[in-house]
This record gives C-alpha cells, structure tokens and sequence, in this order.
C-alpha cells in the first residue's frame, strides 16, 4: 500500500495518455468470467465516492499528460445512473488535462439498456442521457445471439433483447462495438456464421471477438469437471476464427489486434494505447495502471479499496519493469497487432543483442509460414494468426 505523493514518476511522462475506470458490479456471474466483481450493489455509493476521491488524489501522477481516453469497464458499468457516470467524468475534466475530442467508452449489457425509465424521469431515452453526458461510444456485451449459448455462459439478457438493443443504440451512436464469444461447446460453424451475419446485419463499425476460455476457479471450470457441460475444443475455435477472419475482412473490417476488428477510422483508441505502451491509470478495485516504467494494481477487493481511499491511501502494489520485462510485454502486444514488432525499436529500445535474439528466435516461424519480416517489422501471417500468444511466449527473454 503507498500513501498519496510518494509514487508519481516525475517529469516523465507528458503527450497522451487514458484512464481506466473499474466498475466491479455485475447483476449475475457470467460462468466463464474471472474479472474482479460483486453481485452485491449494497456499496456502490460509496465506491462511487472513492472512484472519484481516487482520481482526484492521483491527478499529478501523469504529469500534465493529456487524457485522450477514458473507458468505463467491469464488471458492468451500465449498472451505473447517468449521475453517477457524469459524477465520475465531471471529476476526470476538474482534475486532468482532457483532450477537446476525447473517446469516452462505456461497456454495457443488453438488459441495462433496454431497462423501462423510472417514472418521473425526462422523456431522454437511456442512449440520449449517455450521449448528453459525454459518453461517445458504447462497447456492448452481446456474446451470442443464440438463447442456449447465453443460458451456457449465464448471461442475464435474452438473445431476443440483444437484437433490440442494438436496434434502438444504432439510432443514436455510430461508435459502437459488440462483443461475441466463439469456441462455445455445442456452437456450430453455421451458427457462428450466423453470429456473425447478424452482427453485421446491425451495421456496428467494430466487433471483439473473443475464444471461450477455461479460467480456473471459474463457474465453467466446474461445470466441465462435472461433466455437464462439455469442454472447449480448441480445433473448434480455430475453425470458427478462420471463419471470422473471411467474413469480417470480406466486410470491410480491418484484423489490427487478435482478438479486434475494426471498419477504418473506428479502432479502439484506448485498447491501442495499451498495445502501444501509452501511458494510463487504472481506477477502482483491481485496476491496473502503467507509466511507462512501472506497472501497478489496486487491491481486488471493494471493501479494502473503500476502506484505503477514505483514509487517503492507494490500495496498490507497484514492480518497476525490467528491460527484459518490457522487451516481452513489447513483443507480446505487437506480435497480436498489425503493427507488429519493429525491429528497428527492439534496437533502438533494447539493444541489438535483443534484437538478435529475436530474430534468431523467430526463424523457425518464418520458416514454417506463422511469421513474416516486411519493412523491418515481424508480423504474423494469417495462418500464426490465431497461434501468436503461444508464438511470443516463445520469442520471449528469460532473466
């Protein structure tokens, strides 16, 4: 735990930089999820209050950076009021530098958004009320339009409910994205191609697709133990990515990280400044933030995080990166990108032992068609595509 004051890095950053907001409560636990959350609202008043009371007391730690983006994620942040929201965004432009046009993301689920108005409230439709407040863009938990697969996953809305959802939210937002999990145990090439096609059929300008994982201690890793559920077939997944790759690149959607697609023009602007090393501050129970040189988290726990900021503490734990540290992470995220890794960087960065390694490294790949040199980057081919994680692991450094 650091007290206030005593862990900004100073002068070195500056430029552009995003804050992350955690919103650790959900209605219900998705089976394969193993993100930091509560089922229980009870506190959410008060982590509201320690949300902001946080942003405010590390508003010197980017050093006058200018805020280009800040994205709300869970948990469920649609759990939310309007006030609330505008509360936590109104404190981001009192206390930071805030780009004029910044990418401001809210994640929310089907079944908040089709939530009917309270009685007494102003005739502004949910998707108004997020626009009035700044909200830009709207990134959607949609996971499966087929009922079984939700009922699978334990998704609190109805496949029926997705579709209107995106129905009303494309008649006020061009900025939105959708989530979809392929690999679901029981979901057909057909199927996912449906999936797929009904996304599109919406006409959102960017999709997340992501393969069903087993994490441990989960809901579905129990389930699978027990035998009532069957387990993830990764031949499967490979088959449903290949068929991702066709449909969507034959729509207009540009492959820029593995697991994101996006028309040109609407990339995730704060999902690329991870991938390209920006700065940024993670707010909130579990959040992660980095500097540039060192990485640090919140305490995954809303009652000691409420607890730590009242008394004017952050919750945290730092390392500070090694070289070979950030030669990996840089590895890691270029590979999955198509920026891919620039060898000229790794030099420039590194040295040119790391970038001799690599490209020793990497022969093997080449050769065997997952990876390619052009302009003096390494990048993966169509085929590495859905293999580079297990690609980098081996490019990487051992200290």
């Amino acid at each position: 735990m650091s007290s206030v004051g005593n862990s900004s890095p100073s002068g070195r950053l500056g430029g552009a930089a995003g804050i992350y907001i955690h919103i650790p409560f959900c209605k219900q636990a998705c089976h394969y999820c193993d993100f930091h959350f509560s089922t229980s609202i009870k506190k959410k008043g008060e982590l509201v209050a320690c949300l902001a009371k946080e942003l405010v007391l590390r508003k010197d730690e980017l050093n006058g950076a200018t805020i280009e983006t800040i994205y709300f994620g869970g948990g469920t942040p649609s759990l939310l009021s309007v006030d609330e929201l505008q509360f936590l965004i109104e404190t981001v432009y009192q206390n930071y530098s805030v780009s004029k046009h910044p990418e401001i993301t809210l994640e929310a689920n089907p079944d908040d958004l089709m939530l009917p108005k309270p009685s007494g409230q102003t005739n502004e439709t949910i998707f108004e009320a997020y626009r009035n407040i700044g909200i830009n863009r709207l990134s959607i938990g949609i996971q499966s339009f087929f009922e079984r697969d939700l009922k699978l996953m334990n998704r609190a809305h109805k496949a029926e409910e997705a579709k209107k959802c995106l129905a009303e939210a494309t008649k006020y937002f061009n900025n939105i994205s959708i989530d979809l999990i392929y690999g679901i145990p029981g979901l057909t090439n057909e199927q996912w191609q449906e999936n797929i096609e009904t996304a599109l059929a919406f006409k959102v300008p960017h999709i997340s697709c992501y393969a069903l994982t087993v994490e441990p201690k989960t809901a579905l890793e129990t389930l699978i133990k027990k035998g009532k559920i069957d387990n993830v077939d990764d031949k499967k997944a490979q088959q449903h990515f290949n068929i991702l790759l066709k449909k969507l690149e034959a729509s207009g959607f540009v492959h820029y990280e593995l697991s994101n697609f996006g028309k040109p023009n609407y990339f995730s602007k704060n999902n690329s400044a991870y991938w390209q090393g920006k700065p940024y501050l993670g707010i909130g129970p579990s959040a992660h933030s980095f500097d540039g040189v060192n990485r640090s988290w919140n305490v995954s726990n809303n009652s000691k995080y409420i607890k730590s900021i009242q008394h004017n503490q952050l919750p945290r734990e730092t390392e500070t990166l090694s070289v070979t540290d950030k030669y990996n992470e840089y590895v890691m995220t270029g590979l999955r990108t198509i920026w891919g890794v620039s060898l000229q960087q790794i030099e420039n960065r590194f040295g040119e032992n790391f970038k001799n390694y690599l490209l020793k490294q990497s022969e093997i790949y080449i050769n065997q068609d997952l990876l390619y040199i052009e302009d003096n980057r390494i990048l993966t081919t169509q085929k590495g595509k859905f293999l580079c994680d297990g690609i980098a692991s081996h490019l990487f450094k051992i200290n």
